[in-house]
């Protein structure tokens, strides 16, 4: 079996890799849903009740976001929760797929989260910022200002892609990413 990560900055496309990837017939692991179930779990909720980051007796994750992207130290105490509870769903998701001969792992965090290592290959879905921030406005209904907060608390992704095995450039159609995306299981098969 062939782990590959899929990793991309926010609103560089990578839930549409995921879909092209699984009606492809692939398993794919979706880590940022895993997080937001992982957000009732007891450790958040206990490390955050203090704070008026919940709707209806549940931690609202627009009010989640906007409190941890305005504190870098209650950023990495989120992080350090969640982060070994992903890796642990990661495992679980490898161990049942072991006879798939690829799997797929989207993990956006991969290496703010130091998880490379649980991985074959990594392949980053590279997004030019200015496509990312309209993005980030009509989908998220983000201003530019947050739009643009929310980018800059990722590492840049001329690093991230330095440290990738290859590199998708979604700058263009969904037609086009789904041929680059074919194009690569071509190459890897």
């Amino acid at each position: 079996m062939i782990r590959i990560a899929i990793v991309g900055n926010i609103a560089s496309g990578k839930s549409t890799v995921e879909k092209i990837l699984e009606n492809l017939g692939y398993k794919v692991l979706d880590t940022d849903k895993v997080c937001h179930n992982l957000l009732e779990s007891e450790e958040v909720v206990s490390t955050f009740k203090i704070y008026d980051v919940f709707d209806d007796g549940k931690i609202s994750r627009s009010k989640l976001g906007n409190l941890v992207f305005s504190n870098d130290e209650l950023k990495t105490a989120l992080e350090n929760l969640m982060y070994p509870m992903v890796r642990k769903k990661i495992e679980d998701f490898f161990k049942q797929n072991n006879t798939e001969d690829f799997v797929f792992v989207s993990a956006p965090q991969l290496f703010e989260a130091r998880m490379e290592n649980l991985f074959d290959k990594i392949l980053f879905i590279y997004c030019d910022d200015t496509i990312r921030e309209q993005r980030l406005v009509l989908r998220n209904n983000y201003t530019k200002e947050y739009a643009k907060l929310r980018m800059s608390k990722q590492m840049g992704q001329d690093e991230k892609a330095d440290k990738s095995d290859w590199v998708i450039y979604n700058n263009a159609s969904v037609e086009d990413l789904k041929e680059r995306v074919i194009s690569l299981i071509e190459q890897i098969r």
